[in-house]
């Protein structure tokens, strides 16, 4: 009984943890899971340049 007291935890606490993200990345502040990852091949590669030159 205890280990299902213990998934049951951890599973709300992911899906709390996964909530929170999602609200964050509604205000702006990350990424997650809507919008993807940024391609930091082109990204990075340009500042880099910038801040070398």
């Amino acid at each position: 009984m205890e280990i299902v007291i213990a998934l049951a935890f951890v599973a709300g606490v992911l899906f709390g943890a996964d909530r929170l993200m999602l609200w964050l990345e509604r205000r702006g502040h990350v990424n997650w899971r809507r919008k993807g990852r940024k391609h930091l091949r082109h990204h990075s590669r340009a500042e880099l340049d910038q801040l070398l030159s």
